[in-house]
């Protein structure tokens, strides 16, 4: 009985040490051991991590539904050690009992790429654990200054709860070092000093350590604290809490033993054989540097100008038998530190390979080689001769050509781009043109906004692996529906927007400007009233000043009855000798902090009493919604999980106006003024509730180039469809007089202009932008402030943008189903043609079918390049037509611009011009088409509670028919007269005019001509 007894209980202990085998079940959840897959699309399957097996259910802040997918059809199967999930789209491999997802054990197959979506790095005793691949909360990695290793640094420690947890292995029990190392100059807030930070290992207590100061941010130093440690995987945590003083740069730390010296080789992880490998991941050693200044990199960075002594490794797995195989590096080689510009060699496991020139160093060729591999694992290293080779090596294909590259990116603003001081750093969203992506959820706050519990030492991982091939639509569909469509916003954002950063009364916008507008049939929705309302202090007061606004209530009544609307510009921050800071500081418990500001204190609104006291403020400020113009301030949240802008734009959102217009995606705080980079929370909540101000550029002809490109590429990454960009730009360049004056510090001054042709063609490319707001900095943007040809093209073309708000509402309505942006590349609607991809930067499409190509040249005739995708594309302004798949150099002077409509396209517009949206209804509307064409557009109207119409209108050739709207239609539009334009292929136009048709009935158009 004794023998019985024990064996039991040896059974079961060895039942609970061996994973669970993989089962399919019911519902759309495959579990193998501590490894969880769930599909929820047939291009969308959430790969889930735990190592106490305790799976995360609950939504978080980015993911906020898994369950509104319908039903998929997939297979699972157990083979030779491997899970395989298999959908109509994707195959996702994962080695049974292999523990949490790495490069070697979980791989996707999608559209004919192979991939290794997750990269874990750990770091065992006595390897370098750069702490940029690590997780970081709050942070930025920045590379500014000298003497880091790796690709660069985590920067700041700025605010509470700023961390970088690492991942780290103890090769054996006992007492260990971990050995930070760490560069602290004179910090943000102006001190040189010894800084803290805690520690903790497993989420156990923390202990505090102390980084002297060092002579200044580019030396570097170590701390070494001694801790006891089991064998096995520990998660070391490097906090600022609330009792540390942080603003500390951190490159990298080390896991030792005690007396041993600080590493030089650093941990990676490998690289899977089928896939591109990131030349950056790899061991690097020598003289050259993991640099980003190049574009067109694919990854976080390539290697780069590898000279003599470089040498560069990257461990192979997974090769399935012995032999030769084709090994493609993906490299630029431009003018060389040398001075020379002609063919290189690099050794490939000693084999010579030879690099031919790239036209410069953001140009990238690929080469091949063919390398003996034995089965299994093995290295494959490229190194220099002694002479130096001089390239940038971006990527080593392992039996694959297919590379990683984004399609688009987005980062937190454009703040002083100027077009001519290099093309601004994108980060990588959504879309690749190897068709997947991960998008990795295990930092993000539950959807709550409270951390995820923390699992001591256990590893966790939440991803969510998009195979999307080229199927580019459904995948923006799939993520719109995990984390959140991109708002929609009332319709007269949509129409025009006047702002102005320049002291301006109530009585200037009622008795100057807004006559302005009727007098010269300019239309105006929103009225933009920048900082200088404010009493006390123009830059962060938090009262209307009462001798320039005497009535603010009034003043928005007033608006309102115009048909405007109106937002008041907000600074966070406020000043201590403020009359309102007293109760501020009473709401907020006495902790708000002073920030870099003169005499200013700052806000942490992950804090509820700080954002109780911060939101308090705005209360004697009425507007319709609050523009948040970060800037200098130094305001944010510590909330772990939760991006700083995110969480501040979500309250805004709910404050006032139902969405809040500001930068987003990351932080102040983590990174200077414009705070350009990502945080790794990520874009995804950001699109829910956010109309993204880009912030100021400057007023040349290479910004407004640049936001060409930029609209659609950040709204193909993260899916956000509201986008506004200065229109006119920010920033003067020119030092052409205006027609204003303005006191500044009590000198007379004269506001700024554009040239008339820039002038005109910016007002051009922002009539067809997601919003079209006018901006500047005291600077002329009124279409009367400028000469008759460019007064004439602007006011023609703010009209046109205000009738196409139907059009555009529809469109943005899309949006928030779909996923699918309003201004979006070529590529989703045509992902087979190579021009899809080339022209991204010079045109767009509004909609599947307008076609937008802006001049972006001086003169009063310009011309641009134009790709027409397949089908035929008629000009909307000269009815000439244009061949699918074909180039032709269109020019327009400055009362026309090349833009096209798809034959089978209907464009709806209101047929008149109006002064504003809201105070019109669209009783009246004008369908363009192009003769003998098929299509159809359902056009969505809806008012103030959301109660919607859809109108569905169709073209069969030689007939339009308007099929009665389903669902509540708007009182005011009981009858429509409704006309047709038919664009005929010579070119000319005819107008068919159907009036006082029924909102509620059939209307049959018949488009042929009479004889």
């Amino acid at each position: 009985m004794r023998k019985r007894s024990t064996v039991i209980p040896l059974l079961a202990l060895v039942t609970l040490a061996l994973p669970a085998p993989a089962t399919a079940q019911p519902t759309n959840t495959v579990i193998s051991g501590q490894a969880r897959f769930q599909v929820l699309s047939p291009t969308l399957v959430r790969t889930e991590y735990a190592g106490d097996r305790n799976f995360e259910n609950a939504a978080s802040y980015n993911v906020v539904n898994r369950t509104g997918f319908p039903r998929t059809a997939y297979r699972s199967r157990v083979e030779d050690g491997w899970l395989t999930i298999t959908t109509s789209a994707m195959t996702l491999r994962y080695r049974v009992g292999s523990g949490p997802f790495r490069a070697d054990n979980l791989e996707l197959r999608t559209g004919g790429t192979t991939a290794s979506p997750w990269r874990r790095v750990v770091c065992a005793t006595g390897q370098l654990c750069e702490a940029e691949e690590q997780h970081r909360e709050g942070m930025l990695i920045a590379a500014d200054h000298p003497g880091h290793t790796g690709s660069g640094f985590v920067a700041g420690f700025s605010y509470t709860n700023h961390a970088v947890t690492a991942t780290v292995r103890a090769t054996s029990a006992g007492r260990h070092q971990v050995a930070v190392r760490y560069a602290n100059g004179r910090g943000g807030d102006g001190k040189h000093e010894g800084r803290t930070l805690s520690l903790s290992v497993d989420g156990r207590a923390a202990q505090q350590i102390t980084l002297p100061a060092t002579a200044d941010w580019g030396d570097w130093r170590q701390v070494v604290t001694e801790v006891d440690l089991p064998a096995g995987e520990h998660r070391v945590a490097l906090t600022r809490t609330a009792a540390d003083s942080g603003n500390v740069n951190v490159d990298s730390l080390a896991l030792l033993t005690p007396g041993q010296p600080y590493p030089s080789t650093r941990a990676t992880d490998d690289c899977r054989f089928g896939t591109s490998c990131e030349a950056e991941n790899g061991l690097l050693s020598g003289p050259a540097k993991i640099a980003e200044d190049h574009a067109g990199f694919a990854g976080t960075g390539f290697v780069a100008e590898m000279a003599g002594g470089t040498r560069l490794s990257q461990r192979v797995t997974s090769v399935p038998t012995a032999g030769t195989y084709p090994v493609v590096l993906r490299y630029a080689n431009g003018v060389g530190g040398d001075g020379k510009h002609e063919p290189r060699t690099v050794l490939l496991n000693g084999q010579a390979v030879t690099l031919p020139v790239t036209a410069n160093w953001a140009t990238w060729a690929t080469a091949t080689a063919q390398v003996p591999l034995p089965a299994g694992t093995s290295d494959l290293t490229v190194t220099c001769p002694d002479t130096g080779c001089h390239v940038n090596l971006d990527t080593i294909g392992l039996n694959t050509s297919t590379q990683h590259l984004a399609l688009g990116g987005y980062r937190r603003s454009l703040d002083g781009y100027t077009g001519t001081n290099g093309d601004p750093r994108l980060y990588p969203g959504l879309l690749h043109r190897d068709g997947w992506y991960l998008l990795d959820d295990t930092g993000s706050a539950l959807a709550n906004a409270t951390p995820r519990p923390d699992r001591g030492a256990q590893p966790y991982q939440d991803g969510y692996v998009f195979g999307y091939g080229q199927d580019y639509k459904t995948a923006l569909g799939d993520l719109a529906t995990l984390t959140g469509g991109p708002k929609l916003l009332p319709r007269w954002a949509y129409g025009v927007w006047y702002s102005q950063y320049m002291d301006r009364t109530a009585a200037d916008y009622r008795d100057r400007i807004l006559p302005a507008f009727r007098q010269h049939g300019v239309p105006l929705d929103v009225l933009v009233v920048d900082t200088d309302f404010k009493a006390h202090n123009l830059w962060n007061g938090w009262r209307m000043d009462q001798s320039k606004f005497p009535d603010p209530q009034g003043f928005l009544d007033w608006a309102h009855g115009e048909g405007l609307h109106s937002t008041l510009n907000i600074h966070p921050s406020i000043q201590g000798s403020d009359p309102d800071f007293p109760r501020a500081q009473a709401t907020a418990k006495g902790k708000l902090a002073k920030g870099s500001c003169n005499d200013c204190y700052v806000f942490d609104w992950g804090d509820p009493d700080q954002l109780r006291a911060y939101l308090e403020l705005h209360r004697n400020m009425p507007t319709d919604f609050w523009w948040l113009d970060w800037c200098c301030d130094g305001s944010g949240s510590s909330l772990r999980g939760v991006t700083p802008d995110t969480w501040i734009n979500e309250q805004y959102s709910k404050l006032q106006g139902g969405f809040a217009f500001s930068r987003g995606f990351g932080s102040l705080q983590a990174g200077g003024y414009s705070g350009s980079g990502p945080l790794p929370t990520g874009p995804w909540a950001e699109k829910r509730h956010t109309l993204h101000f880009t912030g100021d550029t400057s007023s040349t002809w290479g910004a407004m180039k640049g936001t060409i490109g930029y609209t659609s590429a950040e709204g193909v990454a993260t899916g956000m469809a509201s986008i506004s960009h200065d229109i006119g730009g920010h920033n003067d360049t020119t030092g052409l007089r205006g027609s204003e004056t303005y006191l500044d510090n009590g000198q007379l001054r004269y506001t700024t202009k554009l040239p008339d042709d820039l002038y005109a063609r910016w007002v051009q490319l922002g009539a067809f932008q997601p919003i079209t707001r006018l901006h500047s900095n005291h600077g002329d943007r009124l279409p009367w402030q400028y000469g008759p040809a460019a007064q004439a093209s602007a006011t023609k073309f703010l009209n046109l943008r205000e009738r196409l708000v139907p059009y555009i509402y529809t469109l943005a309505e899309e949006a928030n189903r779909t996923g699918v942006p309003l201004v979006r590349p070529a590529y989703l609607e045509h992902p087979g043609s190579p021009e899809a991809y080339s022209t991204v930067d010079t045109q767009f499409l509004l909609g599947p079918d307008v076609l937008v190509a802006p001049i972006t040249t001086p003169g009063e005739v310009g011309e641009t390049r134009v790709w027409f995708p397949p089908g035929e594309w008629t000009d909307y302004f000269t009815g000439r037509t244009y061949q699918g798949n074909t180039w032709a150099t269109v020019s327009a002077g400055w009362d026309t611009m090349p833009v096209f409509l798809r034959a089978g396209g209907l464009l709806v517009e209101r047929t008149n011009n109006v002064a504003n949206d809201v105070q019109n209804a669209t009783d009246e509307l004008t369908v363009h088409v192009t003769a003998g064409a098929k299509g159809e557009f359902t056009l969505y109207e809806d008012n103030e509670r959301k109660l919607a119409a859809r109108t569905r209108i169709t073209q069969d050739r030689d007939t339009v028919t308007v099929h009665p709207a389903k669902g509540w239609f708007p009182g005011k539009v009981s009858k429509r007269d409704w006309t047709v334009v038919v664009h005929e292929a010579d070119g000319s136009t005819r107008t068919v005019k159907a009036s006082g048709k029924s909102a509620h009935q059939r209307v049959v158009i018949s488009l042929r001509a009479p004889r």
